[in-house]
């Protein structure tokens, strides 16, 4: 009976050694990748053009598109239009405005996208430090989209928007 028995006992300790191993297992998950697939960015904008064009509108465009591409989706110039005004190579952002004027419109307002910093500075309460922001906010944000924009700029108040409104633009 003692070999019987300690036969029994290795048995049972490699049954137990055996059942621990496989709980072991069983309590550690399986993981398997995750793939995680993202939309591709879109591929189109939308763009409006006014003014001097045959067909103003709302036009969907490339997202490599300038406003030259603009203004031939809207059927081109008409014979008014005053198309050294208007910067063609300009890349073009989502939600863009192209205005296309007449010729001899004088612009009355000044294109804070394009102005340089002493042409802002001519601007009701635009010094040397408010210039350079400006700049320094579309050079990294890109263009304004809109005149309002422009609050976004570390010391434009209500108050200077308010004098300024009326003497700038975004095209």
């Amino acid at each position: 009976m003692g070999k019987f028995r300690s036969s029994i006992i290795l048995a049972l300790l490699i049954a137990i050694l055996a059942g621990g191993v496989v709980f072991f297992i069983r309590q550690t998950p399986v993981t398997y990748p995750i793939e995680i697939t993202l939309p591709p960015p879109p591929q189109e904008i939308k763009v409006y053009v006014s003014g001097e064009v045959q067909n103003p509108g709302i036009y969907v465009l490339n997202k490599a598109a300038r406003v030259s591409d603009a203004i031939e989706a809207a059927g081109g110039f008409t014979s008014n239009a005053d198309g050294d005004a208007i910067n063609l190579a300009r890349r073009l952002r989502d939600g863009a405005h192209i205005h296309v004027r007449k010729i001899g419109e004088a612009p009355q307002r000044i294109n804070i996208n394009t102005a340089d910093a002493w042409l802002l500075r001519a601007l009701p309460g635009i010094g040397e430090v408010l210039s350079e922001r400006i700049i320094e906010y579309r050079t990294e944000h890109g263009p304004f989209e809109s005149i309002d924009e422009l609050k976004k700029v570390r010391g434009i108040r209500e108050s200077t928007f308010e004098r300024l409104k009326d003497k700038i633009t975004v095209h």
